[in-house]
């Protein structure tokens, strides 16, 4: 039988994606709600977020979070962030990173809140591409919950805000889309002159497989 991209099958990302869509999707059970701006999903739906640091854009380059154009808005974000060298920068100490990939893994297999395609852990922020199986919000409530709380203890930082509330989402509409933003997922790191190849960043769907220690591949952090 065939399946689609938002099938159960072949869950773990960093794995070669054959899976394709049979057939453009019209969201008939789309649900939106609404925060500084409205978001779209659909349990099943494959979904684009990104979320970042709080306080990670430059002071003297505002950024509108109710753009007309969410695309355009989102690009020019992308690339102040990748470009930043000022500002929170935590998510490049590996410890951190690694807790934050390790519960993208945990909410996948043990909490089954998502099947997970690609993700990228940048310095300031994080890009997602999940098929959710729970509510959105669940999902990135729990998701950036959890990840404040545990890097605040580990920054010594306990109280502060980690991450900025706004988060990024978008709708993926089909196979040649999907691919495209797994792609940029993946490539972000290289765009950022982060390392040459993408499979040699270690915090990526793509680099991650080939680089995470056989004895830590059962481990999964206590959060529920």
């Amino acid at each position: 039988m065939g399946r689609t991209a938002w099938s159960a099958a072949g869950r773990r990302a960093g794995l070669s994606h054959t899976r394709t869509f049979s057939r453009l999707v019209h969201y008939p059970c789309v649900i939106q709600y609404r925060r500084r701006r409205p978001h779209l999903y659909q349990i099943g739906q494959p979904v684009f977020l990104t979320w970042r640091l709080h306080g990670s854009l430059p002071q003297n380059r505002p950024f509108s979070e109710t753009a007309t154009n969410p695309g355009r808005a989102f690009l020019a974000m992308d690339r102040l962030l990748d470009r930043a060298r000022s500002g929170p920068l935590y998510l490049s100490q590996p410890a951190l990173a690694a807790m934050i990939v390790d519960s993208l893994h945990y909410r996948e297999n043990a909490l089954e809140h998502f099947i997970l395609h690609a993700f990228s852990v940048m310095p300031n922020h994080v890009h997602l591409l999940v098929t959710p199986l729970v509510a959105l919000p669940k999902v990135t409530r729990s998701l950036k919950g959890i990840t404040a709380k545990q890097a605040n203890q580990m920054l010594a930082r306990t109280g502060n805000p980690f991450w900025q509330e706004e988060s990024y989402d978008h709708l993926v509409r089909n196979q040649p889309e999907f691919d495209r933003i797994r792609s940029y997922i993946e490539q972000n790191p290289v765009r950022a002159g982060l390392v040459m190849e993408a499979v040699q960043y270690r915090w990526s769907s793509a680099g991650w497989p080939a680089r995470r220690p056989a004895a830590d591949q059962a481990v999964r952090p206590t959060d529920v």
